[in-house]
Parts: C-alpha cells; sequence; structure tokens
C-alpha cells in the first residue's frame, strides 16, 4: 500500500517516540517553576501549614494542566518550532511524534487534571486552572503571539496564575495577597522573556512571530526591558508595604531587584556583549526563584521592625 507523501507541514513520526519525549511534550523545566510559585502560594494561604490533601492534590492538578498546555503549545507552533534553532529539536518537529499523538496526550493529562482539581481539591481551583491553561494554549499561542508584539505582556497574565491557583487550592477563595503574588510574575514575564526575545531575534524573525525586538527593534526592546524591570522591582516591594511580609523578603526583594536593574541597564549599553541577553534571561529565572523562596521562608520566619 502506497503511503501518502510527507508534506513540510507534518513530518512522518519516525515510531521512535519513548518516555522523553512525551516528558519534553511537557516543558519540564518551565512547568517545574510554575509549580514552584503555586506551592509557594499554597503555603503563604495559611499561618502554619496547608492541608496535605490540597498540597499534593493540586501540586498534581496545577502541574499536569501545565503540562497540557504545553504539549498543546508544541503543536499549534509546529511549523513554526522547525524555523528556529532553539526548538527545532522538539518531538514533533524531530519526527518522534504525530500531532495526534500530542493531542492525545494533551487531552489525556488534561482532562485528568480538571477531574483532579474539581474532585480532591475544589472547583474554583478547577475553573481558574482551565481558564489559565486556555488562555496560554489557546489566546496566547494560536492567536496573540502572532498578532501584536505585545503577545507576552498581554498573554503574561495566564502564566502568572500559578501561585492564586496555590492560593485557592488551600482556601478555596482568591485573596487580595494572592493577587499581589500574581501581579509580581505579570510585571516579571515582558522583561524575562524579551531578553530571550532579543538572543532568538533572526529566529523570530525567520519564523515570522512579531515578537517586540522583530517588530520594534533591539534598542526599542532593551529600553522597555528596563523600564519593565524598574516596575517590577516596585511591585515587589507591595508585600511589604502591605505587612504581607517581613524584613527578610524585602531584603531579597531589594538586592534581587537592584541586580535585575543593572543588567538591565547593562544591556541597554553601547557594545554590550552579545552574549548579555541570555544572561539576562537566566538571571530572570533565578530572580523569580529566588524572589519566591524569599517569600517562603519570611512566612515562616517572620522578622519586622
Amino acid at each position: 500500500m502506497n503511503q501518502p507523501p510527507v508534506t513540510a507541514s507534518e513530518p512522518l513520526a519516525t515510531g521512535s517516540a519513548t518516555w522523553r519525549d512525551y516528558y519534553e511534550l511537557g516543558k519540564p523545566k518551565v512547568v517545574a517553576l510554575i509549580v514552584f510559585t503555586a506551592v509557594v502560594g499554597m503555603f503563604l494561604a495559611v499561618p502554619g501549614l496547608p492541608p496535605l490533601g490540597a498540597l499534593v492534590f493540586g501540586t498534581l492538578g496545577i502541574g499536569m494542566a501545565a503540562s497540557s498546555a504545553a504539549a498543546i503549545n508544541h503543536v499549534v507552533d509546529r511549523r513554526f518550532d522547525r524555523k528556529m534553532a532553539r526548538t527545532m529539536l522538539r518531538p514533533i518537529p524531530t519526527g518522534h511524534l504525530t500531532s495526534g499523538q500530542a493531542l492525545g496526550y494533551a487531552a489525556a493529562i488534561g482532562v485528568a487534571s480538571m477531574a483532579i482539581l474539581w474532585v480532591l481539591v475544589n472547583p474554583l481551583t478547577a475553573v481558574l486552572t482551565f481558564a489559565s491553561l486556555i488562555g496560554y494554549a489557546v489566546l496566547y499561542t494560536v492567536w496573540l503571539k502572532h498578532i501584536t508584539p505585545q503577545n507576552i505582556v498581554i498573554g503574561g497574565a495566564a502564566g502568572a496564575a500559578p501561585p492564586v491557583l496555590g492560593w485557592t487550592s488551600v482556601t478555596g477563595q482568591v485573596d487580595p495577597y494572592a493577587l499581589l503574588l500574581f501581579l509580581i510574575i505579570f510585571a516579571w514575564t515582558p522583561p524575562h522573556f524579551w531578553a530571550l526575545a532579543i538572543a532568538r531575534r533572526e529566529e523570530y524573525m525567520k519564523a515570522g512571530i512579531p515578537m517586540l525586538p522583530v517588530a520594534y527593534g533591539v534598542e526599542f526592546t532593551r529600553l522597555h526591558i528596563l523600564l519593565y524591570t524598574i516596575l517590577l522591582c516596585i511591585v515587589t516591594l507591595l508585600p511589604w508595604l502591605t505587612g504581607m511580609t517581613g524584613l527578610i523578603y524585602l531584603a531579597a526583594a531589594v538586592v534581587l531587584g537592584a541586580l535585575f536593574v543593572r543588567y538591565a541597564i547593562a544591556l541597554r549599553r553601547d557594545g554590550a556583549p552579545a552574549h548579555l541577553p541570555m544572561t539576562v534571561f537566566r538571571y530572570s529565572i533565578n530572580y523569580l526563584m529566588l524572589l519566591f523562596a524569599a517569600l517562603l521562608i519570611d512566612h515562616y520566619v517572620d522578622l519586622r521592625f
């Protein structure tokens, strides 16, 4: 029997898919950071320790939903991924997995995550997690990413949701302090991602994706990285100013923010090294992890004036 020709849009699966291909489909490094911020939200939601059931099943459900959204992102972006060195070795562009297999995997863990959250956590967390999944996998990936250079600013709301989801997993309600955590990640996302976009500008241009440095140039993007980093530093003071946190968090926010601003200023200088955007990108990841770790430590070691 003759097989249909292989088109450029969908390579023939090699049949060599392994558990690691499905693992990579879920963007484990990204999901790890998402889950970490969600778990911090769970601990911050209560004076002592969060209930074990909410902690375990909330973490599992949120992590699976994030992996489902990531798998959908792989499917939607498969044609663009083949044009970019950063993504061309993903499971679908290499032919290890077909789009159908990836969608099946995304559907399975997505449905399972909603069932876990609805039944074993609470309906509010399930609804908010589903909205976050749709926001990233559909609104951002399918639509915003390809029509506006402000894609990451608007779409960043979905990525900023995890600490709120963690908080609601434990309390069953959205608290103003949880929204402060949301605001921190929302302000962090643009300078974080735009640094990567500068480093990969030629690839995004080749793929036809209008990221900010493609649409308005590198210098314009560097300025906005600095402005958003300053905004981020101001936002990170709000937990202390509102009485949510103590001196441990304040010290961490000031030091980590000062380093971020220093990087952003260095990025704006003429003759900045070519590797600096990726250095800023990597620092931004460490920045968020350390900032949320400081939130967690401060919650249990409360030092105040």
